[in-house]
């Protein structure tokens, strides 16, 4: 079992949301959050994964002073859709032109994680593809009015109400799509601590 493996060790999760912060307790993992003070920008040529992997590196590259018993864990995800990034939406029109730009379409999310355990460091990323329904104006209005799509990659999350209507299937991890690939760092860690 992962807790036993990790009693030696503090977690380091740094990340404000409170999304992976609840994954950790689901899991039974003692840790302590630290949001790293990063300006999240990435050369422009990069794509999908090659996105999340810089930044979740760049996150992780904050922290230089760990000691022996500490693990870091950073992470990022994005949205990737038409050829472009989809981060999280500046106001509710962008968030409503989102919503509408993955009507009817395919989306994929992306998300990388760093996980550092002293001199090693192992990075990984998973990609889940999102299928959603034709969504109405009305939908769209309703989701945007009653739940808080501006601190969303994509302006949703798939464990709420527009998850629940508009997601006709999923390729990939569900997990993933609420902004951590659980089982592949659960497993990761596995292997870097026994």
């Amino acid at each position: 079992m992962l807790t036993e493996l990790l009693q030696e060790y503090q977690i380091i999760l740094a990340s404000g949301s409170p999304r992976r912060q609840q994954f950790f307790k689901d899991l039974n993992l003692s840790f302590k959050v630290a949001v790293p003070n990063v300006e999240e920008i990435y050369p422009e040529h990069l794509k999908k994964e090659e996105i999340t992997d810089f930044l979740a590196l760049l996150k992780a590259d904050a922290f230089d002073n760990l000691q022996k018993n500490e693990i870091l864990i950073t992470s990022d995800t994005i949205v990737w859709h038409q050829d472009n990034a989809v981060g999280k939406p500046k106001d509710m029109d962008e968030a409503k032109n989102m919503l509408r730009s993955f009507s009817g379409n395919a989306h994929e999310v992306v998300s990388s994680v760093c996980i550092r355990v002293g001199k090693r460091e192992k990075l990984i990323n998973q990609v889940t593809k999102v299928f959603f329904k034709e969504l109405s104006e009305k939908e769209i209005d309703y989701y945007i009015t009653n739940y808080q799509p501006l601190d969303k990659a994509g302006a949703y999350g798939i464990q709420e109400w527009l998850g629940l209507i508009a997601i006709t299937k999923i390729e990939g991890n569900f997990y993933n799509v609420m902004g951590l690939p659980v089982q592949l760092l659960y497993k990761t860690l596995i292997d870097m601590v026994k």
